[in-house]
C-alpha cells in the first residue's frame, strides 16, 4: 500500500469524484468544477503513466456510482474519465514524448460513438431530439430566457454537438493545465510535447468526416440532427489541427504571444468564421508534404 501509483489513483479518484459529485449535487461552482474534474485524471496519468490514469477512472466512477448514482457515473465516464485515460493510453504508448495524432482523432471519435450509443439507447433520432429540447428547456427556462421556436429547433440540432465540444475543450484545456501543474512542482516525468508543426491526424480519419457529410446530406432535413452533430465533431480534430498549425506558423516571432492571444479572441468571436478557416488549414497541413528529417550524426 505504499506504492505512490495507488496513492496517485486513489487521490486523483477521490477528487474527480468530488468535482462531480458538486455539480450532480447542486453545490455552488458545481458545474464549474464538473468541467474540471478531468484534471485530476490527467495529473495522476502524466505524473505515473496510463495504468494510473485507468485506476484514477475506476475509483471516481465506483466513488460516483456508490455515493451518487449510475447516471451520475456513466454521464462522468462518457464525458471525461473513458476519454481521458484513452487519450492517456494513446498518446503515452512506447514512452518518449506524447503522440497527438490518435488522441486528437479520439477527440472526434469517442463523442462520436457516445452520440450513437445514445441515439440507440432512447430508440432513435427523434427520441434523442427530443430529449435534447426537453435538457434545453429545462436549461434556458431556469435561467430565465424565452427563445422563439425557429431558434430553439435549431439549438436542438446541435445540442449533442456543442456538448461534444466543450467536453473536448474541457479535456484539452485540463490536460495541458494538469501538466503545466506537474511541471512546477518537478520531480516527474511529465512527457515532452511534440513540435506542433509535426501534429498530424491517422492517414484515414478525413474518411470519416466525408462519410459523415454524405450520411447528413441523404437524410430529410427533419431527421438531420444525427448526422449533422456527428459530422460537427468530426470535424474538431481537424480544428484543432489548424490551431496548432497557428501555433508552429507563430514559432520563433517576436510577437508570437500578442499573435496569439489576438487569434484566440478572434476565433471565440467568430467561431462561424474562423471555425471553417480553422479546418481548413488543419485539412491542409494534414495532406501537406512534411518537411524531411534532419540527417543524424
Amino acid at each position: 500500500m505504499s506504492d505512490p501509483r495507488l496513492l496517485a489513483a486513489g487521490a486523483g479518484g477521490f477528487a474527480a469524484a468530488a468535482a462531480a459529485l458538486s455539480a450532480f449535487r447542486g453545490l455552488p461552482l458545481g458545474t464549474a468544477l464538473f468541467w474540471l474534474s478531468s484534471f485530476p485524471l490527467f495529473a495522476a496519468g502524466l505524473g505515473f503513466g496510463p495504468g494510473v490514469a485507468v485506476g484514477t477512472v475506476a475509483v471516481a466512477a465506483a466513488l460516483l456510482a456508490l455515493v451518487g448514482s449510475f447516471v451520475a457515473a456513466l454521464a462522468f465516464l462518457a464525458l471525461f474519465g473513458v476519454p481521458a485515460a484513452l487519450l492517456m493510453a494513446t498518446g503515452l504508448r512506447g514512452g518518449g514524448a506524447f503522440r497527438p495524432g490518435l488522441p486528437m482523432a479520439l477527440l472526434g471519435v469517442w463523442p462520436v460513438a457516445v452520440l450513437l450509443a445514445a441515439t440507440l439507447f432512447l430508440g432513435g433520432s427523434e427520441e434523442l431530439q427530443a430529449a435534447m429540447r426537453a435538457v434545453l428547456e429545462t436549461t434556458l427556462g431556469r435561467a430565465g430566457f424565452a427563445v422563439p421556436e425557429p431558434m430553439l429547433s435549431q439549438l436542438v440540432r446541435v445540442k449533442a454537438a456543442a456538448i461534444g465540444f466543450l467536453s473536448a475543450l474541457a479535456l484539452l484545456a485540463n490536460g495541458f493545465a494538469a501538466r503545466r501543474f506537474l511541471l512546477r512542482r518537478g520531480g516527474f516525468a511529465v512527457p515532452p510535447l511534440p513540435d506542433p508543426a509535426l501534429a498530424r491526424l491517422p492517414g484515414w480519419y478525413p474518411l470519416l468526416p466525408a462519410l459523415a457529410a454524405g450520411a447528413f446530406l441523404a437524410v430529410p432535413a427533419e431527421a438531420d440532427a444525427v448526422p449533422l452533430s456527428a459530422l460537427l465533431l468530426l470535424l474538431v480534430p481537424l480544428l484543432l489541427l489548424g490551431v496548432a498549425g497557428v501555433h508552429a506558423r507563430a514559432k520563433g516571432r517576436p510577437a508570437r504571444v500578442p499573435m496569439l492571444a489576438l487569434f484566440y479572441l478572434l476565433l471565440a468571436m467568430f467561431l462561424q468564421v474562423m471555425g471553417p478557416a480553422m479546418v481548413g488549414l488543419g485539412l491542409y497541413d494534414q495532406f501537406r508534404r512534411r518537411a524531411p528529417a534532419p540527417p543524424s550524426v
